[in-house]
């Protein structure tokens, strides 16, 4: 047994992350310290006030776990990994993970292009954003072309000049087509500088210039165009808005604020973090997210949470962020982002000013998100949790926490593979997904195949706590009726595993139409749901399987016949039919020949000479 008390006593004085475990076994919490000694005795010390959170969790502890690490940023860059993989439940979580584009204009290049980015790379082009919608680039990317002409393609250019017909971009008069030599690069690079001025945000001469157009458009009864221009000067005016907001300087920042419920549940409460991203010193977009919060976290350590967490995952991190409230671990935070950035990060929250103001609007923005969309957050429960509430009522079960589906995939016995998907608390958890390749079973026998891969699982041997195999699930889930149930209830039997199993029975039409358990089938209302989650469930773990013999069957198709010699590896192949061009031409070429190919030396060309004409020669004999 786990003696709390004696394991506090061996705990080092040293920086680190701290995992604690309840009843079941699960992860309900990761914390990192610089005291590992210090830190995780507080929990245990009745004279300490720790909070109606700490105090909940505390009372589910069943052991805890922990590991060194050099320094306190290590720890945190430790404990983030960690959050982001187990997602306990006593942890700030985020809700949603989101990427944000870019525009991106190659000036590397001769003839620069304005592209749609997901990340900033260091390939020598210049990027504007990160925006929040990939529309809303689009939209600019599409401007700017209608207004500056500049090109999209990927033809490589001065290269390519002449070598094909221009594009449809051309004939819409959107592209001056520099690959048929129409425009010099000076011409071209002009257009470019006045692009990278307007992505700064200078809009006034092209607003002018478009309003010249439509007024002579007017003139000339042309009220199509006219109209036309009319709608660019509007997105652009738009576009003007989300840059509407200035700092001081040019520098990149991030303004994040949350707002929290304060409704009396005991155990959770909802959380909005809003942030608001400025670059260039204009405030160029904003984004929400939603958080799972602890009842009693302070909205310092919402903020701490949500940085770790956010910036663990965001391609480009600003110079400078600011806060509504400060944070216990700003300092290591700061150590930890300005690695990332190569370059000084500085978290603040200011007290007065410009500054303030844009924190306190970025607070504002969050409780106006949380108040309108609560009720959109019940609904999204509804389908998750509610949706399993309403299998455990079929099923006359409770605590459905972790169900695993299983399914087999072959082709007249080809291949055949099984597939095993995770749903936690009616949401997929892929990081558990595993992937069988049938081992003991001969030709197309779905219930033998079931049964290996079962038993495999439950007998699989555990490589620690932190091996998805180590928990075990509250219901199984078997893709079929009678025939699949009694395989699992077999294989559980043998193993002396008691979980119940239930079959996910279709029609004639290959449609979900109710569950199969003890002897009986239960109808499923077809509106619920719960049945919605069991679809889901039936349809992933169908998709998986098919998924994993595509890719077998595709490894099988590229299997060449180099790959049956000896000493022989993908480089050598590679190399061979690079030279050679075709298994043909290897089997004819002589001994010197094969030796003089990259890579191989006279004994790997010793193996594919006597392996073609030894084959040669059996051949001969045979006839």
């Amino acid at each position: 047994m786990f003696q709390i008390e004696e394991e506090l006593k061996k705990l080092p004085a040293k920086p680190g992350v701290y995992i604690m475990h309840d009843e079941k076994d699960e992860i309900i919490y990761v914390g990192k310290a610089v005291s590992l000694k210090n830190r995780v005795r507080q929990y245990f010390q009745s004279s300490r006030n720790k909070g109606v959170k700490i105090e909940q969790m505390v009372t589910h502890i069943s052991r805890f776990e922990y590991i060194i690490t050099d320094s306190e940023l290590e720890a945190l860059v430790l404990e983030c990994n960690l959050i982001k993989e187990h997602r306990p439940k006593y942890n700030t979580m985020l809700k949603d993970d989101k990427t944000y584009p870019f525009i991106k204009v190659t000036v590397n290049e001769a003839y620069p292009r304005v592209l749609f980015a997901r990340k900033m790379k260091k390939d020598k082009a210049k990027y504007f954003g990160p925006y929040t919608s990939a529309g809303a680039v689009k939209d600019v990317i599409e401007l700017v072309r209608k207004i500056y002409k500049v090109r999209s393609c990927n033809r490589t250019l001065p290269r390519d000049c002449g070598k094909d017909r221009p594009c449809l971009y051309y004939h819409m008069k959107q592209c001056t087509a520099p690959c048929q030599g129409n425009v010099s690069e000076e011409e071209y690079r002009q257009n470019i500088d006045r692009t990278l001025r307007f992505l700064n945000g200078n809009f006034q001469d092209v607003i002018n210039e478009l309003t010249d157009k439509m007024q002579e458009a007017s003139e000339e009864l042309r009220f199509e165009d006219a109209a036309g221009y009319r709608d660019l000067i509007g997105s652009i005016r738009k576009i003007g808005e989300r840059q509407k907001i200035t700092s001081y300087g040019e520098e990149d920042k991030d303004i994040i604020a949350v707002a929290m419920d304060e409704s009396e549940d005991l155990r959770e409460q909802d959380a909005v973090v809003q942030v608001f991203f400025m670059r260039g010193g204009k405030l160029i977009g904003r984004d929400h997210f939603f958080l799972r919060v602890a009842r009693g976290d302070t909205k310092a350590q919402v903020l701490s949470s949500f940085l770790k967490q956010f910036y663990a995952g965001t391609p480009f991190i600003p110079r400078e962020i600011m806060l509504q409230k400060e944070i216990e671990d700003a300092q290591v935070i700061e150590d930890w982002l300005s690695s990332r950035r190569k370059q000084r990060v500085h978290i603040r929250v200011p007290k007065k000013g410009t500054k303030e103001k844009l924190v306190e609007l970025a607070q504002e923005n969050a409780q106006m998100v949380l108040t309108k969309d609560r009720e959109r957050i019940k609904r999204e429960e509804g389908r998750t949790i509610g949706a399993v509430k309403e299998v455990e009522g079929w099923l006359g079960l409770t605590g459905l926490a972790r169900m695993e589906a299983y399914d087999i995939s072959n082709i007249s016995g080809f291949e055949s593979v099984g597939s095993m998907v995770v749903f936690e608390k009616g949401r997929p958890k892929r990081s558990d997904y595993r992937k069988f390749k049938i081992k003991w079973v001969q030709g197309p026998n779905d219930y033998a195949s079931m049964e290996e891969v079962l038993t495999r699982r439950f007998t699989h041997e555990s490589k620690g706590d932190f091996d998805s195999f180590a928990k075990l699930p509250d219901l199984i889930l078997m893709d079929g009726g009678r025939g699949q149930v009694n395989i699992a209830l077999k294989v559980l039997g043998e193993l002396g595993i008691r979980i119940p199993v239930c079959g996910m029975v279709k029609d004639d039409h290959h449609r979900t139409r109710g569950l199969y358990y003890n002897n009986l089938e239960i109808p499923i209302d077809t509106s619920s749901e719960g049945f919605h989650l069991i679809t889901r469930i039936q349809d992933e773990a169908h998709r998986f399987a098919i998924e994993f013999h595509r890719s077998l069957r595709s490894k099988e198709q590229v299997h060449s016949l180099l790959d049956d010699i000896p000493g022989i590896g993908e480089a050598r192949r590679k190399a061979l039919m690079r030279k050679f061009k075709s298994l043909e031409n290897i089997r004819d070429a002589s001994l010197e020949e094969l030796a003089q190919t990259e890579t191989m030396n006279m004994g790997s060309a010793r193996q594919v000479y006597d392996f073609f004409h030894k084959k040669e020669d059996a051949n001969v004999t045979d006839h």
